[in-house]
């Protein structure tokens, strides 16, 4: 049995291999992949994105990519690629997963659609639209401005719908050679393609869209095509990824993504139509969405200052995006914005677990790009932009309009550089990399690649960092995305935070509860847990002093002069109560530095507005899953 030792703040615990080949068989059932050895532990975190778009989605293509899956798998693994704007483009380090997630509606329609003979397009509106496609690239955006907003009011011609029409053959065709393509991709223990597409429910413009993964290999995945949005229910989607597991012994969950522009229908404490939520959707909805996406190019949807007033941090990358849903067909009016954040959202499901005996909403967190460039970026100073029409080479993309078609509103430098997806798995597989997505052991950042390890127990104690911590984290307690049964005592948590290794210092780890009080009421707390010179930086009214700024505007630069390369702390939660139903995930934040808009101010020459100026500095993020702490079952109760 091989060993290696686990490095830095992964653990210095050493991990052995798995040697068995019958449990790596069966872990790995399906995947179609050989067998690889696995660590006995997680032994670091695996960076990918789960949330890109490439020319068969049918927003994409129409916007300009002219990309294809397979250049964004080369991309994601780290070849160099040319941008559909002919810039070179080439990640400073390679990705470890990727899933492309195409739109599931009209799977490559603008393609065939532009690459269709004019005389055979016998639509009018079709027709037009072949034609502002064959126009100029603006034309082309303002045809697939035109095409969403007509999908969003359930006005799309008929010969553009989705995989269950009369294009229902081409879409078979395009997603068997897609299949084909990650499934030569994917390589076990070096990089995992997963095959994957985009759920787009979006009712009346309010985003309900979900990342559809399976974990398994073609050979499963040929015997299904992607499920439509349009004119669906989400019940139909769960409906169809239980036949799918029936019938093909696969697996499959979907992701939630861009809550924030829901208008407050992702995370809603009743039904659809208004009536009581029932302990089975709940259950439903929570076997088949385990994880949620909190941060990508359209924003962040953690919380919002309006739902957190207590919390100075809350509000990353609201701006632009609290204005309404996804095409600005309707404004967000405050009492919608509880269903839109994530953080909200847990405290409704714990809330309703209560009630129902179910939590719905106990989902694990991860970020990812949704880019539609077919380029996975999430780096500031390497953002590629959301779609082709800006892409790096446009000198005022911070300062247009980005609105599908309207004139005010957003604007390009409210787009986000993007998040990614950290998973703590044993080896990187499409079996280990489903499986940490599966259990929750999984976290967000919005870019940078900081190492965040988090477990919860009851008795953890900083005796334990001069040992195998990692092992005692997993032997005496859980780690991210597991749950707790309470001992009618405060809960313990081991906590470690590193910097990425090529980005800024870290300021703070802070910790997010959330409970549920003797009243019945939700409640929220923010606790600073460890940050840089705890010695110098003294807290003043309960509030840890700013931690400083060294970016110099005028050369999109900044200093690790402030901050530290690690932050790490055993952490007890001072206001546990007896009997408590609550959660709690980690949010650890780095020094301030340059966002994408100040970058490309500095190498363009451009001057930003105020508005966008006063937002092109950021603390950059990470967002562990939560650990749920559920009351002890009321026998062990009176018996203690």
């Amino acid at each position: 049995m091989r060993k290696f030792l686990a490095a830095g703040l992964l653990g210095v615990a050493t991990l052995a291999l798995v040697s068995c080949d019958a449990a790596i068989d069966e872990a790995q059932k399906g995947t179609g992949e050989g067998t690889i050895d696995l660590a006995e532990f997680p032994d670091r975190p695996y960076w990918g994105d789960t949330h890109l778009h490439t020319n068969n989605s049918i927003d994409a293509f129409g916007f300009g990519v002219r990309l294809g899956p397979e250049d964004a798998l080369k991309f994601a693994m780290g070849e160099e690629v040319t941008s559909t704007t002919g810039i070179k483009a080439k990640l400073s380090r390679p990705l470890d997963f990727l899933v492309i997630s195409d739109h599931s509606d009209g799977l490559g329609a603008t393609k065939r659609l532009y690459d269709a003979p004019r005389m055979l397009i016998s639509d009018e509106t079709m027709r037009r639209w072949h034609d502002m496609m064959h126009e100029s690239p603006e034309q082309s955006q303002r045809a697939v401005a035109e095409l969403i907003n007509a999908a969003a009011n359930g006005h799309l011609p008929a010969g553009m719908l989705n995989s269950q029409d009369e294009q229902g053959e081409a879409t078979s065709e395009i997603w068997t050679a897609h299949l084909d393509t990650i499934d030569r991709y994917n390589k076990p223990g070096k990089f995992t393609a997963l095959a994957g597409f985009e759920y787009t429910l979006m009712p009346d413009g309010n985003n309900l869209h979900r990342v559809v993964i399976f974990r398994d290999g073609s050979d499963r995945t040929k015997q299904i095509v992607p499920y439509p949005g349009l004119e669906t229910e989400v019940t139909g989607l769960w409906d169809y990824m239980e036949a799918y597991a029936k019938t093909t012994g696969g697996q499959v969950l979907a992701i939630p993504h861009n809550s924030n522009v829901s208008n407050g229908l992702m995370f809603e404490t009743t039904l659809a139509d208004g009536s009581p939520m029932t302990a089975e959707y709940a259950k439903r909805r929570a076997r088949h969405e385990p994880v949620v996406e909190v941060t990508q190019i359209k924003g962040d949807s953690e919380s919002h200052p309006f739902l957190s007033p207590n919390d100075e941090l809350a509000g990353f990358g609201v701006k632009g995006w609290e204005l309404g849903n996804l095409p600005l067909t309707r404004k967000t009016t405050s009492d919608m914005l509880a269903g839109n954040y994530i953080r909200e959202a847990l405290k409704r499901g714990i809330s309703l677990e209560q009630r129902l005996g179910v939590n719905p909403y106990a989902f694990g967190l991860i970020g990812s790009t949704d880019s539609h460039t077919a380029l996975a970026t999430g780096d500031e100073d390497n953002f590629f932009g959301k779609h082709t029409g800006n892409e790096p080479h446009y000198k005022d993309r911070a300062l247009e309009p980005q609105n599908l078609g309207t004139r005010q509103g957003r604007f390009g430098w409210h787009y986000l550089a993007g998040g990614y997806a950290a998973a703590w798995a044993r080896g990187n597989t499409r079996a280990e990399i489903f499986d940490a997505f599966k259990r929750r052991e999984v976290y967000a950042t919005t870019g940078p690649r900081m190492v965040v390890r988090v477990f919860g127990g009851f008795d953890f104690s900083d005796g334990d960092w001069a040992g195998d911590w990692v092992r005692a984290g997993y032997t005496r307690g859980v780690p991210m995305g597991g749950e707790l049964v309470g001992r009618n005592k405060a809960p313990s948590f081991l906590i470690s935070a590193l910097k990425d290794p090529d980005g800024a210092n870290l300021d703070r780890v802070q910790v997010v509860k959330g409970w549920v009080d003797a009243s019945g009421k939700t409640q929220e707390q923010v606790y600073d847990v460890v940050w840089s010179d705890m010695d110098k930086r003294v807290k003043k009214g309960g509030k840890v002093p700013a931690v400083g700024d060294t970016v110099d505007r005028s050369k999109a630069t900044y200093t690790n002069s402030i901050g530290t390369a690690e932050l790490r702390s055993v952490w007890t939660d001072p206001d546990y109560r007896p009997g408590q139903r609550a959660f709690y995930y980690v949010r650890v934040l780095e020094i301030p530095t340059p966002r994408w808009p100040l970058y490309d101010a500095v190498r363009f020459g451009t001057k930003l507005p105020p508005e966008a100026m006063a937002d092109a500095v950021a603390q950059e993020r990470a967002y562990s899953s939560p650990i749920w702490l559920k009351p002890a079952p009321p026998a062990i109760m009176e018996k203690k």
